[in-house]
């Protein structure tokens, strides 16, 4: 997989995370509190134009709620729909 640019690499992370939390029935909320992390920053995470970083060590909270692998979030989409 290659990126060009942190954006990219920031939005496809941010639509995995999406698509693996509506995949187990999770609000974000409910993400958050068991990843440990903020709603804030979780939605900031998920957003389109998200440019915000994330911690390896917050990637692993959060595939290890929702029970993937990590690098599952580097993946680039194209089975699922984006468009939310």
């Amino acid at each position: 997989m290659y990126f060009e640019n942190d954006i990219d690499l920031y939005h496809v992370i941010g639509t995995n995370i999406k698509h693996y939390r509506e995949q187990a029935n999770l609000t974000q909320e409910q993400l958050a509190e068991q990843a440990k992390i903020s709603i804030s920053y979780l939605s900031k995470i998920e957003a389109t134009g998200c440019d915000k970083s994330v911690s390896i060590s917050v990637l692993n909270q959060i595939a290890n709620v929702l029970g993937v692998e990590i690098n599952e979030f580097f993946k680039e989409v194209s089975t699922y729909d984006t468009y939310n």
